[in-house]
């Protein structure tokens, strides 16, 4: 464990490198073993610390201490205690089942450390007593002198101290994957983020290319990386909107259940006059009845089945109730590079003082071509294009690694940003490796951010301009063109003239306001007759070769968009989904991107970097995020700062990732979405889904089946709750009665419908397909109940006094046909076991089961009619009425189970007059529907008018 007291200078970044040693408490020959040790002893070693966990004996448990849960332990209890341990058992069943499933469902959640742990190299390369050696990560104390070369990963924080072509992928801080150089130079600026800081390297980044030498300065927990580890370690979860409406509707749930309980005890006291505790045991049998037993699993199931579908549509979901999350979410918090866009940096235009050509095709594939005027263009037939294009490519460092399958994608070594111009060389018909052989390098002079360019140097077979070598200069338009005495033009070498200059300023300042990435390319002719240079190659300098140029052009280039994000950013814009982009990357960059996908409409959106967000209050960010905003240059905690702010506002957020950066705010979002495939362990970890082919559509895709989720849960609800009357009713009819109608539903009746019967249609309802104008809709609103009264008097006071009419139509029915008459004894009054009882109570069950055939089918929409969406276009709706109908045949036919549940086997006519329910309630809610259609657009017919 790393102690605490951990220094480290002032502003160290603004130190020169001999300073900086000084500073320290070190040298150029590094610190000596003994004081190692003993700042190891002071301030710990290099090691992110783990936050204690919850075990998973805990975790285990959780799933069954829940409210719902607790609700259906206490009904367990009382149906023992009423005298039901069949009912009792079957509950506590229920219980176990779906906790266990839940548990196994989100038993790989909240490992982000872990994984966080597993990005720290285990071995750095460090100076110690003048001589270089290899040391444990863990080790490394502030003061190491670290060796970097190509392919090393960064231990700990440190301040540049030597630096050749030193370059360093910093994506696990920053989220872009653009490689960073890094200088040993003292930095003055002021308004740089830790990140930006060119003399600064990190923890858990990489070498990307060059070496170098680096002073430690922080370990441990105080490293920029530590720090993102406290973050991700210290968040709490909370509640998702569908546990807080669960556990409302679980109260509300008991306290009806109560209420019913008490009611009947009193109307049985009133009515009926029992004895107290056979009253009382029948009170609490009705309390166990009103509980709706199978919501917690059918709900449970439900959920998983949506997660199986979204699998489908290349989104990974975690947590279960991360997908109905998804459906009320309001705002999705993404960043830009791989997740809006393709990474792949794509030259898309080529500019010559003669021409502007344009670069077809997209990412590091050579599939696309050169068009000037809208006609293709070969470099063959166009000097001033083959210079430019080959320079670009000659001047370069990175190279392309083709697919190892068909369909692949082609990798990158080095720099992205110089393999793109190897590709636009490969359109224009220029090969960038025959090139190289026919145009051999003999010397480079690095890029180095002080001079903002790179030069090479290569032997000609011919002669370019009277030469037999040349040097190819690539940076920075500015620096390229103050450099530049002539330009090329119509094949020829022309004098720069102040409207040149005028023209090529224009041009860069133009591409650069739309956001897009610019690179000037020139050349030397290095005439061996040109005194100005020194004789040997070796001894060419920066200084000696970059002057006189000949400017060639510039090479624009961008990280394009993902041809499908901008209809799912239309979706969301209908769907009442605010897109809101927070990146890594600057802010004209940002913002060129955001109004190329529709993020931002506006002509002035506000752009916040992370310097500005530093200087604003809270209040300030809020009334910022209630407008079109981007920000840039955002870092770890002021992502999750921007993520605060949005909650506290009463947004449900979703933020995607892919970096370690975005962990913190992966975990601190309602929803969590990491990239699958260019996503770091860590944000996948964090994160409650995963999109597995790292495309921001497919979140859109997850909404919409969160959407779904949400409605057909209430459906389901719907559909448990009603059945809930016609269990009651009879019990209500045999009360009013004073025991004359003798009770024409038992118990483990009431519990056959429950936890058999009703079961599997109601997971077909959660299996519905979204409606068409699902992704037309606001969010709803999280405070909206689960159980509102709208639901409530349709569950009850139309679905369920519909089914109440017909279980006791089918019991007098059956009671009817025995022969009894209006003013006679009904049969079963003090005979429990009367055949013609036993066949009415079977024939009220029979008939409540039926009748729910035709109420499933109307839960499938609220207003439209079935018909539209197919009667039976849902075969899990239709294989659940297909087993409801078994399962009460086969417990009237096999007298096992007569005797346990109270039945009897039913005649032709009895089932013929239950199978002219279903077609009579679906008819009749089929009614309503079209009434409510016709005043609806009627309504709106007066309104528009």
């Amino acid at each position: 464990m790393m102690a605490s007291g951990q220094t480290q200078p002032v502003a160290v970044q603004r130190l020169t490198a001999d300073r900086v040693f000084s500073a320290l408490g070190t040298s150029a020959a590094g610190l000596t073993q003994a004081d190692a040790e003993a700042r190891q002893a002071r301030q710990g070693k290099n090691l992110i610390q783990t936050e204690r966990k919850k075990s998973p004996v805990l975790a285990f448990l959780s799933n069954f201490t829940h409210l719902m849960a607790c609700l259906l332990w206490a009904a367990g209890i009382i149906a023992f205690v009423a005298g039901l341990p069949e009912l009792g058992v079957a509950v506590w069943m229920v219980n176990l089942i779906n906790g266990c499933f839940s548990f196994w469902q989100e038993y790989r959640a909240g490992k982000a450390t872990d994984a966080l742990k597993k990005m720290l190299p285990s071995y750095a390369t460090v100076i110690r007593d003048g001589q270089e050696q290899k040391i444990l990560a863990e080790d490394l104390v502030p003061g190491d002198v670290m060796v970097l070369a190509e392919g090393d990963k960064i231990s700990a924080d440190a301040r540049v101290v030597r630096a050749s072509d030193l370059q360093v992928n910093q994506s696990t801080l920053t989220g872009e994957s653009n490689p960073v150089r890094k200088t040993a130079d003292a930095v003055l600026e002021e308004d740089l983020t830790q990140a930006e800081t060119p003399n600064l390297v990190f923890a858990g980044t990489s070498v990307s290319g060059g070496n170098g030498r680096v002073v430690v300065t922080r370990i441990g927990m105080d490293t920029e990386f530590g720090k993102i580890a406290h973050l991700t370690q210290n968040m709490e979860e909370a509640e998702s909107p569908l546990q807080l409406q669960l556990n409302r509707t679980t109260k509300q749930i008991t306290v009806f259940a109560a209420c019913m309980g008490v009611g009947f005890f009193a109307l049985d006291q009133l009515f009926v006059g029992s004895e107290f505790a056979a009253a009382f045991i029948f009170s609490l049998g009705m309390v166990v009845a009103f509980i709706p037993e199978g919501l917690l699993p059918t709900v449970t199931l439900s959920l998983a089945m949506a997660v199986q579908r979204m699998s489908k549509r290349n989104a990974l979901v975690k947590k279960l109730n991360s997908v109905e999350t998804l459906g009320s979410c309001s705002v999705i918090c993404t960043d830009k590079t791989g997740t809006l866009t393709q990474n792949e940096m794509t030259v898309n235009r080529l500019w010559a003082v003669t021409a502007e050509y344009e670069v077809t095709g997209v990412g590091y594939g050579p599939e696309g071509e050169v068009r000037v005027a809208g006609h293709r263009i070969q470099a063959a037939y166009d000097d001033d294009l083959r210079l430019l294009v080959a320079g670009g490519a000659l001047c370069s460092n990175a190279r392309l690694l083709p697919p190892e399958e068909e369909g692949g994608r082609y990798t990158v070594l080095g720099d992205p940003t110089e393999a793109c111009l190897l590709v636009a060389a490969q359109k224009a018909g220029v090969d960038p490796a025959e090139q190289e052989r026919a145009w051999p390098r003999v010397r480079e002079l690095p890029f180095e951010s002080r001079r903002k360019r790179m030069t090479t140097i290569h032997q000609l077979p011919e002669p370019l301009d009277g030469a037999r070598r040349v040097a190819f200069v690539k940076g920075a338009p500015n620096e390229i063109l103050r450099l530049s005495t002539r330009c090329r033009a119509h094949e020829q070498t022309v004098p720069m003239t102040d409207e040149l200059r005028e023209k090529i300023t224009s041009a860069n300042d133009s591409y650069a306001a739309e956001g897009l990435r610019v690179l000037a390319v020139a050349y030397r002719p290095l005439r061996a007759d040109d005194e100005t240079l020194p004789r040997s190659v070796s001894a060419y300098e920066p200084d000696s070769i970059e002057r006189d140029l000949v400017f060639v052009g510039l090479e624009v280039m961008q990280d394009p968009p993902r041809p499908e994000v901008a209809d799912a950013v239309e979706q969301c814009r209908r769907a009442g989904i605010r897109v809101i982009m927070i990146t890594g990357d600057y802010g004209l960059t940002a913002v060129s991107i955001a109004r190329k996908i529709g993020i931002v409409r506006g002509e002035r959106p506000r752009v916040l970097s992370g310097v500005d967000l530093e200087r604003i209050s809270d209040e300030e960010l809020k009334e910022a995020l209630s407008g079109e905003v981007v920000f840039a240059r955002m870092a770890p905690e002021q992502k999750l700062r921007v993520v605060e702010n949005l909650q506290q506002m009463g947004e449900i957020v979703a933020v995607t990732g892919d970096g370690v950066n975005d962990s913190p705010a992966l975990k601190k979002a309602d929803i969590g979405v990491a990239m699958g495939i260019t996503g770091t362990d860590v944000a996948k970890e964090a994160a409650d889904m995963v999109l597995t082919d790292d495309n921001f559509a497919s979140i859109v895709h997850a909404i919409e089946e969160g959407r779904a989720v949400y409605a057909n849960i209430r459906k389901f609800m719907l559909y448990i709750l009603n059945s809930n009357m016609p269990e009651a009713v009879p019990s209500a009819v045999y009360l009013l009665s004073g025991g004359a109608v003798p009770l024409p539903l038992t118990t483990m009746q009431i519990l056959t419908i429950d936890l058999g019967t009703d079961m599997l249609p109601a997971l077909g309802l959660g299996c519905e397909a979204p409606e068409a104008d699902v992704m037309n809709r606001p969010p709803r609103n999280p405070k909206e109940p689960l159980l509102t009264g709208k639901l409530m008097r349709k569950a009850f006071l139309w679905y369920g006094l519909m089914g109440g009419v017909v279980s006791m139509a089918a019991y007098l029915f059956a009671q009817l046909e025995a022969g009894w008459g209006p003013g006679a004894e009904m049969f079963g009054v003090g005979a429990d076991l009367d055949p013609v009882y036993v066949r009415a109570t079977t024939m009220c069950l029979a008939a409540i089961v039926f009748a729910q055939i035709g109420q499933v089918l109307n839960c499938r929409t609220e207003t439209a009619s079935v018909f539209s969406r197919g009667l039976f276009s849902n075969r899990h709706i239709n294989v659940g009425i297909v087993f409801e109908v078994c399962l009460i045949v086969f417990i009237t036919l096999f007298p096992p189970f007569q005797a346990v549940f109270h039945t009897s086997p039913l005649g032709v006519w009895d089932y013929a007059f239950l199978c002219c329910l279903p077609p009579i309630v679906l008819a009749v809610e089929e009614a309503r529907k079209a009434l409510f259609r016709h005043v609806k657009r009627r309504r709106t017919g007066v309104e528009g008018r």
